[in-house]
């Protein structure tokens, strides 16, 4: 079965209206965190085939900016951690280094490329250490462009019958926006140019910063979700999840700011989640890893920063606080949990 751009919107549509969604309108979904990042390199279309056979709900492309405007699906765009350029001699005297949100980065960037460029590189796994069996898979897969991320969801929501929808992050987009390059405008019209310009459309469009939000809110009817790391929690107070509500559908906080943890254990739910779901806001908690280095000592498995804890009581614990979706690395886990 093959999807049309347009009927992989509709199919969206009348998913979303029909009674047997309506029955499962409770059940958080499952976003595959960069795909199944914990067993695959991130960003890759291996690991967002993996996610989708897992069970993922929605799989999400961090979006960046190559030379020529077009893109491209990475993490950030420094890409030295995640692909093979530092290798690549005839690459050597693009090693730069910038500025962006403030930081000093040294590296390899999207934007000093174009597209055919990077086509040419091959991606590796960014945490080898903590993840060898993901490392593996090192050298296998070039930058998947956005929309090879779309046509992949498009084709797998045809094979699996079920819609498969798309979460992309707007990177750095005051940075981008400062050389020229600016995200929100690409990303509205491939989302135009894909039928997926709607409100029942399977698509959330986030980022860290609000005025991109803002501006995204003009140019396209996706919803849209307010990224919140763990120190600013300010962002998600009672009178911060209203200014939120003004521009966004949902937020997306550090899972810390729901489930926070004291003395190396899980404590109780704070009011984030109810508080936000009064303004009709989702609340989809990142990124819930598996490993040791990433959980609370009381759920640790062992002193191996690498070993698997039970990152299913994080799970657990967040469904139970009421959140609407959940980011993890792991969407079997996710969706084991879930139940």
């Amino acid at each position: 079965m093959h999807l049309t751009r347009r009927a992989f919107a509709l199919s969206s549509a009348a998913l979303a209206a029909s009674p047997a969604m309506a029955a499962n309108a409770r059940k958080p979904i499952v976003i595959a965190h960069r795909g199944a990042s914990g067993e695959r390199p991130e960003h890759t279309l291996m690991a967002y085939r993996l996610a989708i056979e897992e069970g993922a709900d929605f799989i999400e492309p961090d979006l960046v900016v190559t030379k020529d405007g077009h893109l491209v699906v990475r993490h950030e765009n420094e890409i030295a951690g995640t692909t093979d350029v530092a290798d690549r001699p005839e690459f050597a005297g693009r090693k730069s280094i910038k500025t962006i949100d403030g930081e000093r980065v040294e590296g390899w960037f999207t934007e000093d490329f174009m597209l055919s460029e990077l086509k040419t590189l091959r991606a590796r796994e960014r945490l080898p250490q903590l993840r060898p069996a993901s490392a593996k898979f090192d050298g296998r897969e070039a930058i998947a462009t956005f929309q090879e991320v779309v046509d992949l969801a498009r084709a797998e929501s045809g094979r699996t019958g079920r819609v498969i929808g798309l979460y992309p992050e707007m990177k750095h987009p005051a940075y981008f926006a400062s050389i020229g390059l600016p995200i929100e405008g690409r990303l509205a019209q491939a989302l135009k140019d894909n039928g997926l310009d709607s409100a029942q459309a399977a698509v959330f469009v986030q980022c860290f910063e609000p005025q991109p939000l803002k501006t995204f809110k003009t140019l396209s009817k996706a919803r849209r979700v307010q990224l919140v790391g763990a120190d600013r929690p300010d962002m998600v107070s009672a009178e911060g999840l209203k200014h939120i509500a003004e521009y966004a559908d949902g937020v997306g906080p550090d899972w810390s700011l729901v489930i926070p943890t004291k003395d190396g254990a899980l404590g109780a739910p704070t009011a984030l989640v109810a508080q936000a779901r009064a303004l009709g806001l989702e609340v989809h908690p990142w990124t819930v890893r598996a490993e040791n280095r990433f959980l609370p000592a009381d759920l640790r498995n062992g002193e191996d920063p690498a070993a698997h804890g039970d990152a299913g009581a994080v799970l657990k614990a967040l469904y139970a606080a009421g959140v609407t979706g959940v980011f993890s690395d792991f969407p079997a886990l996710a969706v084991q949990a879930r139940g």
